[in-house]
């Protein structure tokens, strides 16, 4: 199964949730947003929340500064 992540083709392997995802990406301790779609998924379903074949995920991280 392969998705579209954040422009980019990328293949899941054994990811299926968001959750699972966000961890392969070393991200889970990060200030992130992620959509599907071009839905926001709340951070709460993100372990609920299947990724299908060819589904469009963004990413973004929040970045202080001043």
């Amino acid at each position: 199964m392969e998705i579209v992540l954040n422009g980019t083709v990328h293949p899941l392997g054994e990811v299926q949730s968001i959750a699972e995802l966000v961890a392969q990406l070393d991200l889970t301790h990060k200030a992130i947003a992620v959509a599907v779609n071009r839905s926001v998924i709340t951070r709460q379903k993100w372990d609920e929340y299947r990724l299908q074949d060819h589904d469009q995920v963004d990413v973004v991280r929040a970045i202080g500064g001043g």
